[in-house]
C-alpha cells in the first residue's frame, strides 16, 4: 500500500463523484424564497443555454435573497437539437422555480444560430435576433445583466455575447444597465469580482443543476462543478486579489467582471478587483464603482 498520505485525499474526491451518481436529478424540495418587493431591482441572466443560469449563478442567486433583488432568466436559445428543445424548457422551468428565478422566453424554441458566423453571414437574421434582445432590454429596464465574456469559447456563449453588445449598443446611453460578464467554458483574462457562495447557496444551485435531467446524464457536470469553484478560489486569489497576494479563505467561489457600456466600449467598473465573502452584503459591490 503507499504511503503517500495525499492518496486517501486524492481518493475522496473520487468517492464523492462516485456517491454523488446516486443523488436525485430533479423533484427535490424547494426551499423558502424571500419575498420580494413589487418595485425590487430587477437584473436579467441572458442564458445561452438552459443550465447556465445554474453555473454562474452565484452572484444573482446572493442579490435575491441578500439583496431583494428580481431575477430574471432570459432564455436566449433552448440548445440546437431541436428534438430537446421543449423538454428542456421543461427542465428550465424547473430550474428557475427552484431557485426562485423567473423565467422569460425569446421565442417559442429560442433563438436559433447564434453564432459568429450567423452575425458576418445572416444580416437580416442576426439583426432580428438583437432586436428581440433589445426590447428585453428596454422592456425590463435592468439595473444589471449578466452574460458570457468573449471567449468563453463555446460557440453560442461567444454568439450570445455579441448579441447582447450588439443590442447595449443601440439602445440611449443613460438607460445602460452595470454588465457582469460570466465565464464557463473559457476564463477570463482580466476578471474583478470573486464571489464566494456558502455551501447551502452552492447546494442550491446544485440541485438546481440536477433539474436539467438528461443534460447532467450525458454529462454529470453537477457533480463536478464544486470542484470547479474551488479552483476558482485558487484563480481568483491571484487574478482577482493580485499577483502574489494572499489567498482569501473562501471555499467555493464563481469569478465574473463587472463593468459599464461606454461609447461603445466595455470599461471595467472599478480599478482594482473585489472579492465579495458569503457573510458580506452583495449590495456592497456597487458602492465601488467608479465615476
Amino acid at each position: 500500500m503507499s504511503k503517500n498520505p495525499y492518496l486517501s485525499f486524492a481518493s475522496s474526491f473520487r468517492q464523492l463523484v462516485e456517491k454523488g451518481v446516486d443523488l436525485p436529478l430533479g423533484g427535490i424540495k424547494k426551499q423558502p424564497r424571500p419575498k420580494l418587493a413589487e418595485n425590487a431591482p430587477v437584473v436579467l441572466v441572458f442564458s445561452p443555454h438552459p443550465d447556465d443560469e445554474c453555473i454562474i449563478g452565484s452572484l444573482p442567486l446572493r442579490l435575491m435573497r441578500e439583496a431583494g433583488t428580481r431575477v430574471v432568466n432570459i432564455a436566449v436559445t433552448l440548445g440546437s437539437n431541436k428534438k430537446r428543445q421543449q423538454p428542456r424548457l421543461a427542465e428550465l422551468r424547473n430550474a428557475c422555480d427552484y431557485l426562485g428565478f423567473e423565467l422569460q422566453e425569446t421565442s417559442p424554441n429560442g433563438l436559433e444560430r447564434i453564432t459568429t458566423f450567423a452575425r458576418k453571414n445572416e444580416p437580416e437574421h442576426w439583426a432580428a435576433a438583437v432586436e428581440s434582445i433589445e426590447a428585453i432590454l428596454s422592456d425590463w429596464s435592468p439595473e444589471a445583466i449578466f452574460f458570457p465574456h468573449l471567449l468563453d469559447w463555446n460557440g453560442t456563449h461567444v454568439g450570445v455575447h455579441h448579441l447582447v453588445m450588439d443590442a447595449l449598443a443601440a439602445l440611449s446611453s443613460h438607460s445602460l444597465p452595470l454588465l457582469v460578464e460570466t465565464e464557463y467554458w473559457g476564463q477570463m483574462h482580466s476578471p474583478n469580482l470573486m464571489v464566494e457562495s456558502s455551501e447551502a447557496d452552492l447546494a442550491d444551485l446544485l440541485a438546481a443543476l440536477s433539474h436539467h435531467v438528461e443534460e447532467v446524464r450525458r454529462n454529470p457536470f453537477h457533480l463536478r462543478m464544486p470542484a470547479w469553484m474551488q479552483d476558482n478560489v485558487r484563480l481568483g486569489a491571484e487574478v482577482v486579489g493580485g499577483q502574489g497576494g494572499e489567498a482569501p479563505s473562501f471555499d467555493f467561489a464563481t469569478l465574473y467582471r463587472v463593468g459599464r457600456f461606454l461609447d461603445g466600449i466595455f470599461e471595467p467598473a472599478w480599478s482594482d478587483g473585489k472579492m465579495l465573502a458569503k457573510d458580506a452584503s452583495p449590495a456592497s459591490l456597487f458602492d465601488f464603482l467608479e465615476v
